[in-house]
C-alpha cells in the first residue's frame, strides 16, 4: 500500500535540509545555469541534502557569465550539442543538445540575472527556479533568455510574476549577480560546475572539487570537512520524496535510494497505478511528475 503524505510529514523528513547558521559546514555551489554538468549534478545534491544535510548550508554561487565567457564552444552549437548529449550519456540526466542546433541561447547571462531575480523573493524561491529552469532548457528545449519564457517559470514556481519582471530591470537584480561574480573570482573559480567546502574552524581551508564526479567523492570530502564519518540521516518514504520535489529522474531516484534503473520503474508503476504520479518519457530517459494530494 501507498502511504497518504502530508506537509508535517515531508517538514519532518527535509526540516534538517533547510540552511541554518548553525551548522558546521558551509558549501559553496558555484554553478552556470546553463551548464549541462551543474544539471547533471541534481541527483547528486539531492543525496547528499537527503543523507547529510543536517550538517551544512547549501549556498548557491550564480556564475553564467564568467562560464559563458570562459566556453568559446557556445559559438558552435554543434559542438555543445554534443557535449550535452555526452553528458546525459555520462551521468544519465537528459540533456536534448538539439536545443542548441535549433533554438540557440540568445542571452545567456539573462538568465543568470533572473535566477538572482528570483533569490530576491527568498533564497528557496532561487533555488526552486533554477531548477524549473533547468528543467524547461534541458528538457523542454525552450529559450530561456526569452523573458516571456522567464515569466512562466516564475509563475510555475510560485513567485509574484510582477514583482519578478520588477526585479530583472533593477539595479538589485545586477548587483546580486556581480556580488556572486566577485565572489567566483576571489575563491579562483574558473570552471563550471565547482563546489566549496568550508568548516566553521577558520584557520582551516575550504576544499574546491572543480568538475562533474560520482557521488562518493562529495560524500568522502564532506566527511574530511567534518573530521567524523557520521551516520546518514533515515531517508524518506519514497512517496514523500516525491511530494517533495514535484518532479524527479529516474536517475535522481536511483541515486538517493540505491536502486537499479529497473528497480526504479518497477516501483514506480505502483504510483503511477495509484494515480500519485504521470511518468514522463524524455528523449534521453524518464522522469515522473507528482500528481497525488
Amino acid at each position: 500500500m501507498l502511504k497518504q503524505c502530508g506537509n508535517d510529514k515531508a517538514g519532518h523528513f527535509f526540516s534538517h535540509c533547510h540552511g541554518d547558521a548553525k551548522k558546521p559546514l558551509e558549501i559553496y555551489l558555484f554553478v552556470d545555469p546553463l551548464c549541462a554538468e551543474c544539471w547533471a549534478l541534481e541527483p547528486i545534491l539531492k543525496k547528499l541534502l537527503m543523507r547529510y544535510g543536517r550538517f551544512f548550508t547549501l549556498r548557491h554561487i550564480i556564475s553564467g557569465k564568467l562560464a559563458t565567457l570562459n566556453m568559446k564552444y557556445r559559438k558552435k552549437p554543434d559542438d555543445l550539442a554534443k557535449i550535452w548529449n555526452h553528458t546525459t550519456s555520462r551521468t544519465g540526466m537528459s540533456c536534448n543538445g538539439n536545443m542548441e542546433v535549433y533554438n540557440p541561447i540568445s542571452s545567456p547571462y539573462i538568465a543568470s540575472l533572473a535566477i538572482k531575480s528570483a533569490e530576491l523573493q527568498g533564497r528557496r524561491a532561487g533555488i526552486r527556479f533554477l531548477r524549473k529552469l533547468q528543467e524547461v532548457l534541458f528538457i523542454e528545449k525552450q529559450n530561456v533568455s526569452e523573458e516571456a519564457v522567464l515569466l512562466e517559470i516564475a509563475k510555475d514556481v510560485g513567485l509574484d510574476a510582477n514583482e519578478f519582471l520588477k526585479d530583472l530591470h533593477s539595479s538589485s537584480a545586477a548587483k546580486a549577480l556581480q556580488c556572486d561574480l566577485k565572489i567566483t573570482s576571489e575563491m579562483e573559480v574558473s570552471e563550471i560546475p565547482t563546489i566549496a567546502f568550508f568548516n566553521e574552524r577558520v584557520e582551516d581551508e575550504g576544499l574546491k572539487v572543480t568538475g562533474y564526479y560520482p557521488y562518493d567523492m562529495y560524500e568522502q570530502v564532506l566527511f574530511e570537512m567534518l573530521g567524523e564519518t557520521p551516520p546518514a540521516s533515515e531517508l524518506p518514504p519514497l512517496d514523500i520524496f516525491l511530494y517533495y520535489f514535484k518532479f524527479v529522474a529516474k536517475q535522481e531516484i536511483a541515486l538517493v535510494y540505491d536502486m537499479t534503473p529497473k528497480e526504479v520503474e518497477k516501483t514506480m508503476k505502483e504510483f503511477v497505478l495509484a494515480q500519485k504520479v504521470v511518468k514522463v518519457p524524455v528523449k534521453y530517459g524518464t522522469f515522473w511528475k507528482y500528481t497525488g494530494h
